[in-house]
């Protein structure tokens, strides 16, 4: 797909309390602080973003917009960047920055310090044109190829084992209409029942026995949400690992600093 020019990026950069346990192990407020080579990921994040000149705009969500001032790597991008505050979740405040800032939207994570421009070059060129929202996910040997040691919760469907990389593009207004899907299972989380109802029983029983594709799960989705949804498979194993806990902090510092 080729991009228009003018493209909004939005970074999700909120806090999950103030007891999240990785800011506490790096001794930070927000992990978005967390300094890896140097740079905090933040910065890392808005940094590769900036990188294509397609991509306007870049919007950080924070709770504190404040808390990002002293940085100097978004200070040298000037009126390109620009914060928002963050919303209770992220499904909250991927849907408040939709309301305010509208589609195209590309949207990832403020954790994503491995993030490189020519990831999101390549993602942005393969999202389908005739698709509300895409999502970027990589197969289980690129990752483990490329980072053998890591981590991962795997989406495990009949085409393939995946792993999200936190990365949305988010096409039309009815991309929204998804985001607020993923709202109701967000609020669904801890009633299984209720989830499984809302992606419906004969796909979850699929998936459970292995038997549901990849592209069947993006399908069914987009009937329940009246939007076409649409993966793009990133050869690149390193896209799927970002800093969501302890031990991926340590592997992602042993990448950025070999010598550490």
């Amino acid at each position: 797909m080729k991009t228009a020019a003018g493209l909004t990026a939005l970074v999700l950069a909120g806090s999950r309390g103030p007891h999240e346990a990785l800011a506490v192990y790096a001794g930070v407020s927000h992990k978005a602080l967390i300094e890896i080579g140097g740079r905090t990921m933040v910065e890392r994040v808005v940094e590769a973003l900036a990188g294509l000149p397609e991509i306007a705009r870049i919007v950080v969500m924070i709770e504190e917009p404040a808390l990002l001032d002293g940085l100097a790597g978004l200070r040298r991008l000037g009126t390109r960047v620009r914060t928002l505050r963050a919303a209770g979740s992220p499904s909250l405040s991927v849907n408040a920055a939709l309301e305010q800032l509208g589609t195209p939207l590309l949207v990832t994570t403020a954790d994503h310090a491995l993030l490189e421009t020519a990831w999101v070059r390549h993602f942005l060129e393969h999202c389908p044109a005739d698709r509300d929202v895409c999502v970027a996910l990589a197969r289980r040997q690129e990752v483990v190829a490329a980072v053998p040691d890591t981590q991962r919760t795997w989406l495990r469907f009949a085409d393939g084992q995946f792993s999200g990389c936190n990365l949305f593009y988010l096409a039309t207004p009815a991309a929204g209409r998804v985001v607020r899907f993923w709202r109701q299972l967000e609020n669904d989380r801890k009633q299984p029942l209720k989830m499984l109802r809302r992606v419906g029983y004969g796909s979850a029983l699929r998936y459970v026995l292995g038997r549901l594709s990849l592209v069947s799960a993006l399908d069914r989705i987009g009937e329940r949400c009246d939007a076409r949804a649409a993966m793009v498979e990133l050869p690149f194993g390193r896209a799927a690992v970002d800093v969501d806990k302890p031990s991926d902090l340590d592997l992602v510092r042993r990448l950025v600093e070999p010598g550490a």
